[in-house]
């Protein structure tokens, strides 16, 4: 162990001089100088979490120089003995040599953005790691296929005939339950929350849907997850605003998603729901297949344009709403929405986006002053400037109708083996 008061000050030595230097995580450094110098630096494993977590090969030439520096400074003064210098060199240089000197971009980007996976794969999400992930009818019935969710089926089943003799109820049950042990699994490996989606067919009910997100939650709390790291997810119609704004005065959360317009956008943050889910993929979807164009760069991508245009919306009126970009097609409609709240991305960007090292940008920051905000739209109203938009108007309807056609899929599945 560290005896020597000096020698626990070694952390805050070097700690000092990495944050003079641009460019490194200083604030997992300091943390980690804490945790490790504390403790017997005799073990090489410690050592090699410690650099690892620490980001050392994120570090440019200068600041690893500097590192260096400051170990000879502290070595030199006594403050560390020699076996424990040639330590810290030695992992130092390894990991300087072995890694690289450039973080990824994905790394860049959660330094600027919550990352969320948009996935119900755990292998996926294990070797990611985001802070959230999302789910929906499609993404359950690709989860469902997987050979390690067959004992989740199970037990969906098995709860499912444990609560009604009704086939018909016991097909809902099943469902329900399968949505919410698939987020149980997934709670395991995220820090943050799961999303989990209310059946698409109940896009136009208010009543039902409050009644299911009521279910989804009862059988997260029951299994011991607090409301806090669950999130409902809303088709963006106007019924389906009113039930995110009744769940929200109860304590659930709310992300709505198929959001494609101004006016649904206006409609969730006058409502108060806590997050938004703006597609952009599908938007560049409609305008490749409705107009002469076919190639789009990011930053005239429509649904870049339309993402950045809400973000902005919300941040002027002072807005708490999350905004959470989603349906990506590339990883330029991502990088050009770098400092959005939040990204859910597909396993298939995120590798690519851990692959690649160019420099990454902030694209998104609103400094301006924050402005009144304006009457509540009607009903009415919503329905106006939401029909004014034709490509939103297809592009809801249609994402309603593919979630339900997934969840249809997903219901003949389960009744197979009830």
């Amino acid at each position: 162990m560290l005896k020597n008061k000096k020698e626990r000050r070694t952390g805050k030595f070097i700690f000092a001089t990495v944050r003079r230097c641009d460019g490194v995580h200083y604030r997992d450094f300091k943390i980690l100088c804490k945790r490790f110098f504390a403790k017997n630096l005799k073990k090489m494993t410690a050592w090699r979490t410690f650099l690892r977590h620490a980001e050392i090969n994120n570090c440019k030439r200068l600041i690893f120089i500097k590192i260096l520096q400051n170990v000879i400074y502290i070595t030199k003064n006594n403050i560390l003995n020699l076996r424990t210098t040639a330590i810290i060199l030695l992992f130092l240089f390894f990991y300087n040599l072995k890694k690289g000197k450039t973080m990824s971009q994905l790394d860049a980007l959660r330094e600027m953005t919550v990352v969320v996976a948009d996935t119900g794969d755990i292998d996926a999400i294990k070797a990611y790691q985001p802070e959230d992930a999302t789910t929906n009818p499609s993404l359950i019935l690709s989860a469902s296929a997987l050979p390690q969710y067959a004992p989740l089926i199970d037990e969906a089943i098995a709860y499912a005939k444990a609560q009604s003799d009704d086939k018909a109820q016991q097909l809902i049950d099943a469902e329900d339950k399968l949505a919410v042990n698939i987020g149980l699994e997934i709670l395991k490996v995220v820090k943050g929350r799961i999303s989990t989606e209310v059946d698409a067919r109940y896009s136009y009910n208010t009543e039902q849907t409050i009644a299911k997100a009521r279910k989804l939650i009862k059988l997260y709390n029951d299994a011991g997850i607090a409301n806090d790291r669950i999130l409902i997810k809303i088709a963006s119609t106007w019924q389906g605003i009113k039930a995110a704004e009744q769940l929200e005065k109860e304590g659930i959360n709310c992300n709505l998603t198929l959001l494609f317009s101004q006016a649904q956008a206006r409609a969730c943050a006058e409502a108060g729901v806590y997050l938004i889910s703006p597609f952009v993929g599908r938007i560049l979807d409609w305008y490749k297949a409705n107009s002469d164009k076919k190639e789009y760069m990011p930053a005239e991508d429509p649904g870049v344009i339309s993402v950045t245009s809400i973000y902005n919306y919300y941040k002027q009126h002072g807005y708490n709403t999350v905004v959470m970009g989603a349906s990506f097609r590339n990883v330029g409609e991502i990088t050009e929405l770098a400092g959005c709240d939040r990204l859910t991305i597909a396993p298939a960007l995120l590798k690519e986006l851990q692959e690649a090292n160019a420099e990454l940008p902030r694209k998104l920051a609103y400094n301006g002053e924050i402005k009144a905000r304006p009457t509540p739209m009607s009903e009415a109203e919503f329905y106006w400037e939401h029909n004014q938009d034709p490509m939103a108007v297809e592009k809801l309807a249609e994402g309603i109708r593919k979630f339900a056609i997934d969840q249809e899929k997903l219901e003949a599945m389960l009744s197979a083996r009830l």
